[in-house]
């Protein structure tokens, strides 16, 4: 799955990797430790035309009557997504992409949950597959977002079962509808040699921590 991320591109820099016209609101500086139920860059294409975004991470149904009315829906499984009646309309017609440059996932060993970090082994920013929806009630109005999932790849699964859906370059276009039908092809993990993971300590586990160290190799910290 994907519970917590690190995000250190500058707006105009996602703007250019996605070809897409950057809104005012975008999240913009470094970020080590985003957690959900904050903002997060968004691609989405509308008419052609390519956006970028800021939506909440926490996906929220339209029948909720308030945010925090039902579950906190920040990832939604490829297996059940097109039949869950929270994400179905949203995978058939408002997918997106969201950048980050990695994520943390927890281990469990014993009573033990141990974090790591985990980036492309390229070096290149990880893009995430996405869906999102507006959620309007008494005048509020909320963009939302939630990660698409899949069974845990070669390099996640010693770690956890699940993964997020990382998509390559070339099948951005598929994702966002620009290319017509066969999005659901794409849900699946990633094969030997995209991934990398490293354990990182355990200030990750506090919402509040930040800061590049968050995400250093446990093993080169004195």
């Amino acid at each position: 799955m994907c519970g917590r991320m690190a995000n250190t591109l500058p707006v105009d820099a996602m703007a250019r990797l996605f070809k897409a016209v950057p809104g005012n609101d975008v999240p913009d500086g470094e970020r080590f430790n985003i957690c959900p139920t904050e903002s997060l860059p968004v691609c989405i294409s509308t008419e052609g035309q390519r956006q970028l975004r800021a939506m909440r991470w926490g996906f929220v149904p339209t029948w909720y009557e308030s945010p925090a009315d039902g579950p906190l829906l920040i990832n939604a499984r490829s297996e059940t997504v097109a039949e869950k009646p929270a994400f179905r309309e949203a995978i058939r017609a408002r997918r997106c992409l969201i950048p980050a440059d990695g994520f943390y996932e927890w281990h469990r060993e014993g009573e033990a949950k141990l974090p790591f970090y985990v980036s492309r082994r390229d070096g290149e920013p990880l893009v995430f597959g996405g869906l999102w929806q507006n959620w309007e009630r008494g005048g509020e109005l909320l963009t939302t977002c939630a990660i698409v999932t899949v069974e845990a790849g070669p390099a996640l699964a010693p770690i956890h079962h699940r993964e997020p859906l990382v998509l390559e370059k070339e099948d951005w276009a598929k994702w966002l509808g620009e290319e017509g039908r066969g999005a659901a092809l794409l849900m699946k993990p990633r094969p030997e040699g995209i991934l990398q993971a490293w354990r990182v300590g355990a200030q990750v586990n506090s919402n509040r921590a930040s800061g590049p160290g968050l995400r250093a190799p446990l093993a080169d910290r004195a």
